[in-house]
């Protein structure tokens, strides 16, 4: 988790038509998008995750 995993993010259909125009930056940045897009549902989960033991933490502690 905290150090870099190169990863593919591309489906198969993607992956092709893009190296097929031969621009490596591009293909870089699809999969950077891509990556981006499925990291903010787990982030959101984690933050709600959060908020919901603190609420039980502190509802325990008054008691």
């Amino acid at each position: 988790m905290f150090f870099g995993i190169s990863t593919y993010g591309q489906c198969a259909m993607c992956r092709a038509a893009l190296e097929s125009s031969g621009n490596k930056t591009k293909v870089e940045a699809v999969n950077d998008g891509i990556v981006f897009l499925m990291a903010i549902p787990y982030i959101l989960v984690a933050v709600i995750g959060f908020a919901i033991y603190r609420m039980y933490y502190k509802k325990d502690r008054k008691v």
